[in-house]
């Protein structure tokens, strides 16, 4: 079983992303906001983060830089889920490092394939 960090300050996107996710046997994590998920993943250590890229604090493209770039974290996949769907936006975040770029309302099927491609061994 693996370990994933959701980051949304959406009430209504961490429980569908859950409801996607909790199926596959998974613990999940759940964060508010930026600044939490940051701290979060260094004592957690989880094994994906799936993070919204409008949230307080700290937005999703700026904890995605910090985890790819610390060596501790830099190897844990980093999904930004988000309503942001313009061709700049997800150049942005692909630079930022993350490994995946979804858009809301992200596809169930896509979610849990590309999650099994990321945690299988």
């Amino acid at each position: 079983m693996a370990t994933i960090l959701i980051a949304d300050d959406s009430p209504s996107a961490v429980v569908l992303l859950k409801r996607i996710l909790e199926p596959l046997g998974h613990e999940i994590v759940v964060c508010t906001d930026g600044a939490q998920a940051a701290r979060t993943v260094l004592d957690v250590r989880p094994d994906l983060v799936i993070l919204d890229v409008v949230m307080p604090k700290q937005n999703g493209f700026e904890v995605c830089r910090l985890l790819k770039g610390n060596p501790t974290t830099a190897a844990i996949p980093v999904f930004l889920v988000t309503s942001m769907d313009r061709e700049p936006d997800r150049y942005w975040g692909k630079k930022q490092g993350a490994d995946e770029y979804l858009v809301k309302p992200v596809d169930a099927t896509v979610l849990v394939e590309k999650v099994r491609a990321r945690l299988s061994p």
